[in-house]
Formats: C-alpha cells, sequence, structure tokens
C-alpha cells in the first residue's frame, strides 16, 4: 500500500507534529496543500485539544494527525530537582530569578483515556505516538474508530516491537532529526543511526508501510528516502521558518543564521535526548547531564531563565529545536515547502 492510499493524500509527505512552535494553522496549511498535516497534543490540556481540533476540522477537510507523547510519567525527585537548580543558580543569580518562586512540575503529558474522550468526537484520520506506544486498551480504543496508529521507531529492535502491536505504519526516525529522539526500548544514544542507514534496515525487517524522517528537507533528499523504500516522508525542520509557523523570533534568528549548523542531542532542556542549535548552556554545562530531572519535569527551572533571556533577544536558554539540515528552512508559506519536497523524480 502506498502513502496516498494507506492515508487519503495527495503527496507522500507528513509534516512533523512540533510542540511549542506551532499550532493547527501549520496543519491546516499543509493539509490543504496535499500533505499529512499535523498538531502536536502533548502540551495541551483538554480545552485546549478541543480548540485546536475544532479549528482543525473547520479550516480542512482533509486528512490529518494528531500527535501524542506516550512516556511514563515518573514521580517528582525532590533531591534531584535541587540538585538542577543548584547547578542552574549562577544564572538564576545572573537573570536576577529566585529559584524559590518556580513552581515545579511536568509540562507535558501522556495520551490518556482523558485526551481520548475528547479525541473521539474527531475521529482524526491518523493518530501518532512518540516514545514508543500507550496502554494497548488505549491504542484499541483508537484503532476502533477508524484512525490510523503510527509510531517512531530509532532502531529495527523498535521497529518490530511497533509491528508487533499493530501499528499501520512506521516512522523511521534517523538521527538527524530535530526535537526528541522516539526511542523508547533503550536510554543508550550511541544506538541511533542516521535516516539513510536506518531506513532500509527497518524496510527489510518489517512488512508494514515506513516512513522516513531526518535531515530531509528538499526533493533530492524525498527520492532518496523512496529510493531505499520508504513509502513517504516526514519533515519537520523545512516548516520552522514557514509563515503558519508560531516559531520565536530567537528560534527564528538562530535558524536563519550560521548557528543553525551545529546541533546537538542534550537533555538539558526536558530530560530526555532531543537535537537542537547548540546555544550557550548546552556549552557552558554539557549537552547531557545526570543532574537534570527526569523528563517532563526538567523545564521548569528552566523557564524563567528562557523567559529573561528571550526578552532580551538571545535564545542563551531555549530549547532551539532543529534538525541537521536547515537548508530549506525559508519564511514561505507551507504549500511553497511542500511543493519543493515534492517536486521529486518518481521511482
Amino acid at each position: 500500500m502506498n502513502f496516498q492510499e494507506l492515508f487519503g493524500t495527495t503527496f507522500p509527505i507528513i509534516q512533523a507534529p512540533m510542540a511549542g512552535v506551532q499550532g493547527a494553522k501549520l496543519a491546516v496549511a499543509v493539509a490543504n496543500s496535499g500533505g499529512l498535516g499535523s498538531l502536536p497534543c502533548a502540551m495541551l490540556d483538554a480545552e485546549g485539544l478541543l480548540r485546536e481540533l475544532t479549528t482543525l476540522q473547520t479550516k480542512t477537510q482533509k486528512p490529518y494527525n494528531v500527535n501524542f507523547f506516550c512516556h511514563k510519567q515518573p514521580k517528582a525527585d525532590e533531591d534531584r530537582e535541587a540538585r538542577w537548580r543548584e547547578t542552574l543558580l549562577p544564572y538564576f543569580q545572573e537573570l536576577g530569578v529566585d529559584p524559590k518562586t518556580i513552581v515545579s512540575g511536568p509540562g507535558r503529558f501522556p495520551f490518556s483515556h482523558d485526551s481520548a474522550d475528547v479525541l473521539e468526537k474527531f475521529k482524526p484520520n491518523v493518530v501518532s505516538f512518540h516514545f514508543g506506544l500507550p496502554e494497548p486498551d488505549l491504542v484499541a480504543r483508537v484503532k476502533n474508530w477508524g484512525s490510523k496508529v503510527v509510531s517512531s521507531a530509532t532502531s529495527v529492535e523498535e521497529a518490530w516491537w511497533l509491528q508487533e502491536q499493530g501499528v499501520d505504519a512506521i516512522i523511521a526516525q534517523g538521527l538527524e532529526a530535530g526535537g526528541h529522539r522516539g526511542m523508547f526500548l533503550t536510554k543508550n544514544i550511541s544506538t541511533q543511526v542516521g535516516t539513510m542507514a536506518l531506513v532500509p534496515q527497518i524496510v527489510a525487517a518489517v512488512s508494514i508501510p515506513v516512513i522516513a524522517a531526518g535531515g530531509i528537507a528538499d526533493a533530492a533528499g524525498v527520492s532518496a528516502a523512496m529510493r531505499l523504500g520508504a513509502i513517504g516522508v516526514q519533515a519537520g525542520t523545512a516548516f520552522l521558518l514557514c509563515h503558519e509557523a508560531t516559531t520565536s523570533s530567537v528560534h527564528r534568528a538562530a535558524l536563519s543564521s550560521p548557528q543553525a549548523r551545529e546541533t546537538a542531542l542534550t537533555n538539558l532542556f526536558s530530560g530526555r535526548p532531543a537535537r537542537g542549535i547548540v546555544n550557550r548552556i548546552m556549552r557552558e554545562k554539557g549537552l547531557m547531564s545526570t543532574n537534570v530531572p527526569d523528563f517532563p519535569f526538567a523545564p521548569a527551572a528552566l523557564a524563567p531563565l528562557r523567559a529573561c533571556a528571550e526578552a532580551a533577544g538571545n535564545g542563551d536558554f531555549s530549547p532551539l529545536w532543529a534538525g541537521q539540515n536547515a537548508s530549506n528552512c525559508k519564511a514561505v508559506s507551507a504549500s511553497d515547502i511542500v511543493r519543493e519536497l515534492m517536486a521529486f523524480d518518481p521511482l
């Protein structure tokens, strides 16, 4: 089955769901341009989810994807939180932030029956997940109302596991991809490999459709991925400067500068490995730290530092998520990006 048959789109492209830099507007623009627009939902409460889904359904009749995280929510670790705040103390002092005023708590929530209650009213064409899959009863519920279920794999082992759980397609997320690694069977980042190495391995290992993600920013990349056996691609970084994205001015400036050529995996911003443009805190505190609270508790202490720095026009403490290939990231409409990506030579 090809991409268009599976998802009902005109083109074999998914716009990657990117929490914090987009809402329904970008998803609508991509969907109306013939791709599979995506709405990131991990940071939305029930009211926000209802509002964004209503906008989607009002603005497009095309297929769309909603994306959720499905991590296991850990318990808060006060000792680790204290160590992290102690690590950040020089920055608090520099920017005049009183750490005692910072409220701890998770900034992202896993998919739940409460989310499903809202989602069921809309029955989206595709529901995708990051960090594996939710509990089987939740997966069954999504499938029962007719949605296709998709999840990310960063290794052959994860692809096997997802196929065994009955997903309809797998997103092979290469090491080049921006944002959070979808890894869920291990925490060892040495297991992560590049897109063009990962895709053919997963294609050979499973019998369900595979979608390539990571470092794909132009038609040549799309063509290469499909020649390796992918039925389509997922692109995120290429959309970050689009008019329909909500990417901050600080983030946009970094993406438009030579700074965008230096990205790295770090756990400093969320507690899980994610790829972003290297900035001050990553250079000064190291890319990976054992003091960082478990995902998703890490962002709370950084939030006031980020706000202060961004107000001064810099991204020293901001998660400047981006993949390793920002070459086609430009301030145009999402429809322009879709059109450029899809100008590839057919197989």
